[in-house]
């Protein structure tokens, strides 16, 4: 068998292709503002604090901020914990 080089050199592609700086980037939305505030405070946290935020606050409902900080978080590779009431999201470091 000969080398893969030039097998897909040869094939008409299917779909167009775009410069990646082209691509949008879907999390870049509407949370991002509120995550990088959120993970900068968090950064601040002493030890066994955690912070306190009102949900009327948020831009969005509880769950999808907590489900992005959570992605984010994840990718900095932060522990985090959060809880919640009727009032307030409550998060803190876990590390």
């Amino acid at each position: 068998m000969g080398s893969d080089d030039g097998e897909f050199a040869s094939k008409v592609m299917k779909f167009e292709s775009v410069l990646q700086v082209n691509v949008p980037k879907g999390r870049d939305g509407k949370h991002k503002e509120i995550i990088a505030q959120l993970l900068g405070d968090i950064a601040q946290l002493a030890p066994g604090s955690a912070l306190k935020i009102p949900l009327a606050q948020l831009p969005d409902s509880k769950e999808n901020v907590r489900s992005a900080l959570s992605r984010a978080a994840r990718q900095q590779k932060i522990g985090l914990a959060t809880s919640s009431n009727e009032e307030f999201l409550f998060v803190w470091k876990t590390d």
